[in-house]
């Protein structure tokens, strides 16, 4: 049993990959698919995390799949940038951005907009379950955007380490979420968290300047992050607006 409040115990947890059932990640197919099987165990999550694995449940596939692309793509904390024309659409926005407040809440919102946008539902009653009983334990956290005293947005994902793995974002309200991931990535750099995994393209990434890595340099970036203590606890600040 690998004792979560010890020290070390982010590297613990990489080196029981082979315990947990996982392949060497090098072994993943050229789509990112690497296993399936097992469970949504938090020590189980918190494995593949530690080793860049992440569970992607397929609408119709009873087992869950388990998935570590190459390339990745990953945002760095001290070098994102707003694109002009973003800058100046959040500029008109205005939300009170809070951490850790309403992470079942996020989650379920999450669920729901990729459940409408015709892309899955890979976010699961089971998986909402799993990463709320991370949550509990400290390593998921959810950064939301809340405007006249409603969540119109917000951003979960796993912390380990000095690495951030973004799951997934929701919004209600135009740039909603774009507000609440630019917070969680200037809160990174002042934490000098190393990287925040996005897993692979999209839009918003895109105009923050993600960039791609292969696998080995991932693999690479994550074992030095790993080096550090998970900041489990300390989320909780609300913040007014979009610190610029």
């Amino acid at each position: 049993m690998i004792n979560l409040d010890a020290p070390g115990c982010e590297l613990a947890l990489r080196g029981q990959r082979s315990a947990f059932g996982f392949p060497p990640v090098e072994s993943a197919r050229a789509h990112g698919l690497l296993a399936i099987g097992g469970d949504l165990n938090p020590v189980r999550l918190l494995v593949a995390y530690a080793n860049g694995i992440f569970p992607w449940p397929q609408p119709g596939v009873p087992q869950i799949p388990w998935c570590c692309p190459s390339p990745r793509t990953v945002l760095l904390p001290g070098g994102f940038h707003l694109g002009r024309s973003t800058a100046k659409a959040l500029r008109r926005e205005s939300f009170e951005i809070r951490f850790d407040t309403a992470f079942p809440e996020v989650m379920n919102a999450c669920a729901a907009m990729n459940r409408t946008d015709g892309t899955g539902t890979w976010i699961t009653p089971a998986m909402i379950a799993a990463y709320i009983q991370l949550h509990e334990l400290g390593f998921a956290h959810s950064i939301e955007a809340w405007r006249e005293g409603r969540l119109a947005g917000g951003v979960y994902g796993v912390c380990l380490g000095a690495a951030f793995f973004g799951e997934s974002m929701f919004h209600t309200a135009p740039n909603a979420s774009k507000i609440a991931l630019i917070t969680l990535l200037q809160r990174l750099r002042e934490w000098n968290f190393a990287f925040l995994d996005c897993q692979m393209r999209t839009p918003i990434a895109n105009n923050l300047g993600a960039v791609d890595w292969d696998g080995a340099t991932f693999q690479a970036a994550l074992v030095a992050a790993l080096q550090i203590p998970s900041r489990r606890a300390g989320w909780q600040r609300e913040t007014a607006g979009l610190v610029r």
